[in-house]
Formats: structure tokens, sequence, C-alpha cells
């Protein structure tokens, strides 16, 4: 999904992702929203201007759980998470 929006204008990557169905598309268009609401907040920046310049997810921390299964066995259960960046900058006119 973050590839989808790579390197396009924010509205435009807000569009794709309101109408991708997967649920991918919903998580990173909320970490978008928080990109370009920090944008407007720390700096002074026009929010019409910005694209993402970067998007990628990383691995984050796996939760280890074990299941009890026949004859005294136990099989191991991974939990994973990731982690979810995305950089916006102002296009340069």
């Amino acid at each position: 999904m973050a590839d989808l929006i790579r390197g396009r204008r924010v509205e435009d990557a807000l569009n794709v992702l309101d109408y991708t169905p997967k649920k991918a598309a919903r998580i990173i268009a909320k970490t978008l929203r928080s990109a370009v609401a920090n944008a407007e907040n720390q700096q002074t920046v026009d929010v019409d201007a910005l694209y993402v310049k970067r998007a990628f997810v990383d691995e984050g921390p796996t939760r280890k759980t074990v299941l009890p299964r026949a004859h005294g066995r136990a099989t191991r259960i991974l939990k994973r998470s990731s982690h979810v960046t995305v950089i916006v900058d102002e296009k340069p006119s």
C-alpha cells in the first residue's frame, strides 16, 4: 500500500487510499493525515503543496506466545507488528 502513494500529492494519495478496499489502506491513510497535521502545526508550510516524499513499513517487535497441543507438546505463535513511516515534504515551485 505504501508503494501506491509514494511520490503523489497528499490529496491524491488520500483519494487513492480512501477507495482501496484493504485494511492497510485505512492505517496508512490515518498515518498520512497525522503527518500532514504535524507539518501544518510544526512548520509554516502550504498544505496544498505537500507530497509524499517517503513511505515505508518496517518490521516491529514480535510477541511470542505458546499454544498447547496434544501429548504435552506446544506450538509457538508469533504475533507480528509493524512500524509505518510516512514523510511529507513541500513541492518546490
